[in-house]
């Protein structure tokens, strides 16, 4: 089944063709902790209502260098320190916005924004130290992650070895357009990945091309402890703009439409708008990193 959360008050439901059943829960997290919800009888067509992102968690657990390609393109640049696998951090979980939802450019802080599709996995339990050959009974669903990213405040990060601030900027983390339960997703590591800008293909990859295997990851990372609702992401694919050798022609701006699509999930769709469409006021004065 493909969850959903929309409206204004962020009701949840199941997406039934072109229609949604509308589930006797509050929220996609507490969906998760009861194990599921009866259906309140009420339908509603998916033209008319405004999807949001699927879930909120508690936690979101940041996987990066997991994709052998990105961190091959990552060597392009002279970077202090190297992206590879078992890169973790928690993203910010108030950065999360939905489909169709802006992406706000906050031109006081960055002038390079770039885009990295990711698939992430929903954790459907609480659990701990588990082993990989445990770790598929805790997944919940797939869902499609725009892990937006200020590189010049990532380049300065960098010389510390973390990045964190670069990719957790109001509306930074797009997340939708719903959750696949594993019943829709056979193989997480047999989807074919594109990120789209205005059209143009960005990112063509594919989830197999991952170092490490999502049970893998998710066992790794269960020492830290998760909750019914979690989402861990699994890195991106080659193809981000800032490790192009014409980086500055590719860079996010104002008016770009990004569309991330996962085989089997579906499309994220994502404008970029200005300071000034998103609050109202011209940005702040520039901050220098």
């Amino acid at each position: 089944m493909k969850l959903v959360t929309f409206g204004e008050d962020r009701r949840v439901g199941v997406l039934e063709g072109e229609e949604i059943a509308v589930l006797d829960v509050a929220t996609m997290r507490e969906w998760f902790e009861r194990a599921g919800a009866d259906e309140t009888g009420e339908r509603l067509p998916l033209s008319e209502t405004r999807l949001r992102a699927p879930i909120v968690p508690k936690k979101f657990f940041h996987t990066a260098g997991n994709f052998r390609e990105h961190e091959e393109e990552s060597k392009q640049v002279d970077w202090s320190h190297q992206i590879a696998p078992w890169i973790m951090f928690f993203q910010n979980v108030d950065a999360i916005v939905g489909p169709d939802e802006p992406v706000v450019y906050p031109e006081h802080l960055t002038e390079e924004l770039d885009y990295e599709l990711e698939l992430a996995v929903v954790l459907k339990k609480a659990g701990k130290w588990f082993s990989p050959e445990e770790a598929m009974d805790y997944v919940g669903g797939y869902v499609i992650f725009n892990d937006i990213t200020a590189r010049d405040i990532q380049r300065r990060e960098m010389v510390s070895g973390v990045f964190s601030f670069c990719k957790a900027i109001d509306t930074f983390c797009p997340l939708g357009p719903w959750i696949a339960t594993p019943d829709e997703i056979p193989d997480p590591h047999d989807l074919a990945m594109t990120l789209r800008v205005n059209g143009e293909e960005r990112q063509v990859s594919h989830s197999g091309r991952m170092s490490v295997t999502i049970p893998e990851i998710l066992s790794h990372y269960s020492a830290l402890g998760y909750s019914a609702g979690d989402v861990l992401s699994t890195g991106t694919v080659s193809g981000v703009a800032g490790f192009s050798p014409d980086a500055a022609s590719l860079y996010l701006k104002p008016g770009d439409v990004m569309e991330c699509e996962i085989e089997r999930i579906g499309v994220l769709r994502n404008p970029v708008i200005s300071w000034q469409e998103g609050h109202g006021t011209a940005a702040p004065e520039r901050v220098r990193w």
